[in-house]
């Protein structure tokens, strides 16, 4: 039976970034905690004409350049963000609307006119459902038919201003050429799932009642020394929200609608449900390799040690090394190294030992993250993160979160670092963990393929962020708050969003165009 997997991944990023040491300095945080701690040297910003279709659609443009594609030979493009631009009408449209421009005058206007589009959203492993549903698609339909599939993901890993989260933060897009008899990595159809539903980070519709914005208006005009004339106040609130009669109706709704894209999330609780998916998925999937034959745990070496690599999902570079002592553990309770292990650092605690109220769960989860600390400081994790994790969190440190692409951004890390190392993979599994907050966790392996070396030579994915342009505190500031209206940077080579909702289009209608 023909291998289905990726034959090719680009990766696009924005051409600006804010330096770490600048960030830290901007707002008075240790910068040796963010950088040795957390692994964090840059955060990738996007410019004003870029956002999530742009990103996705640069990303897809170079993956079609790239391999020659007909884009009429493409039978779905399944983007996974998080960052969606509209309520209902997909992001991926977006992005075929900007493929199509470029390639419509080569190919014909209807190149793209029977590819399938959607967007999928799980939080951060929306990317990875997308790759999976793409997968079990080429694979129905046989080498005969040759199927080509392109999963793209794009995202603005954006924070509020301040908040715990904003150092995190970081920006990109990419596109997977899913097809048969891949050249990059063959993916068995073995995958471990762990789901539940959880709040460790989610972004809500917010409501905000319209009086209590005119409220502050009108207390803000009067600090600020505006006049106001003599009960101007009182007959505008006395209005609010709406009138019985109809010629003083003023406004339609008692409450407005926010759309923002900064999560409201609880980073210890996330890191806590991250570890725990990751580590339910991977003995899912374990079980599930047991069964088909794949895996036998009385003669073959425990899965861990067989994969070379080992990529997951990375909010922050340092992230897989932190959250895997969890998977590290459970693949060796068995084994007499831990027995040394323990000696080490103690006995690990379980649920029974503590009481089965609320305090005593609370009270457990503390003992656990503490000794999942103790175990990543341990000579034998060290060893084990050094030799299977490290090279993951390379790009990521100088790119920071990319939500749905962080998994394949470590990836693609991990083989360009393999490839410039002169380290032969071939034939080598590699194990990825996806993750998504709400919660979900996939756990599953890839075989790299023969044909790797010349497909990760056309990655330039360092070299392409060593050409970045750094940006100051006051751009990193209006490009946040979105008052900045001109582009640090001209678009060059790349679709950019030219507009919204100008003469003749509807309300929030978007316009996108490449520009040489």
């Amino acid at each position: 039976m023909s291998e289905v997997g990726i034959d090719d991944i680009s990766i696009y990023f924005p051409r600006l970034y804010f330096d770490m040491k600048d960030f830290a300095d901007f707002r008075g945080a240790d910068f040796s905690k963010l950088n040795k701690g957390l692994g964090l040297s840059a955060m990738a910003i996007p410019d004003v004409h870029e956002d999530t279709a742009t990103m996705g659609a640069n990303a897809a443009s170079r993956l079609i350049d790239r391999n020659g594609i007909d884009p009429s030979s493409i039978g779905r493009v399944y983007l996974g963000t998080e960052s969606a631009l509209d309520g209902a009408k997909p992001t991926a449209t977006y992005i075929m609307d900007m493929l199509e421009q470029r390639y419509s005058p080569r190919f014909g206007g209807d190149c793209f006119r029977n590819c399938d589009v959607v967007d999928l959203t799980f939080a951060c492993i929306g990317a990875v459902d997308a790759m999976h549903n793409t997968l079990d698609w080429v694979a129905r339909g046989g080498i005969e038919e040759d199927r080509i599939g392109i999963v793209v993901f794009a995202d603005n890993a954006k924070y509020d201003l301040g908040s715990s989260g904003e150092y995190t933060q970081g920006a990109g897009g990419g596109a997977i050429l899913i097809r048969h008899n891949p050249r990059l990595l063959a993916i068995p159809d073995i995958w471990g799932v762990s789901t539940m539903p959880v709040h460790d980070f989610f972004k809500p519709r917010r409501e905000v009642e319209t009086r209590k914005i005119i409220e502050n208006v009108l207390d803000l005009a009067m600090e600020s020394g505006e006049k106001i004339k003599d009960g101007l106040a009182e007959k505008i609130l006395k209005l609010l929200p709406t009138s019985s009669k109809k010629d003083e109706l003023i406004f339609e709704n008692e409450k407005l609608m926010i759309h923002k894209d900064m999560p409201v999330f609880d980073g210890q609780f996330s890191n806590r449900c991250y570890s725990e998916s990751v580590k339910t998925a991977f003995i899912d999937f374990r079980a599930k390799a047991i069964r088909d034959g794949r895996y036998d745990p009385e003669t073959d070496e425990i899965l861990t040690e067989q994969w070379k690599r080992i990529i997951v999902h990375l909010p922050y570079a340092f992230q897989g090394k932190r959250m895997f002592p969890d998977v590290f553990r459970h693949d060796r309770r068995h084994l007499p190294m831990w027995d040394e292990i323990v000696k080490e650092i103690g006995p690990e605690p379980f649920p029974d030992d503590y009481p089965d109220t609320p305090d005593g769960i609370e009270e457990f989860e503390k003992a656990n993250d503490q000794y999942r600390r103790l175990i990543s400081k341990t000579i034998q994790f060290k060893d084990f993160a050094e030799s299977r994790i490290e090279k993951t969190q390379r790009a990521s440190s100088l790119i920071g979160n990319q939500y749905t692409g962080s998994i394949f951004l470590a990836l693609m890390s991990t083989m360009e670092s393999d490839y410039l190392d002169d380290v032969d993979m071939t034939g080598k599994r590699v194990g990825l963990c996806g993750y998504g907050s709400g919660a979900k966790a996939k756990v599953f392996e890839g075989v790299v393929q023969d044909g790797w070396t010349d497909v990760v030579s056309r990655f330039s994915l360092f070299d392409r962020l060593s050409g970045r342009h750094p940006i100051d505190k006051s751009e990193y500031e209006s490009l946040h708050r979105g008052s900045r209206k001109v582009s640090v940077l001209t678009p060059h080579e790349e679709f950019a969003l030219v507009g919204i909702g100008a003469d003749g289009d509807l309300e929030g209608q978007r316009r996108y165009a490449w520009f040489d």
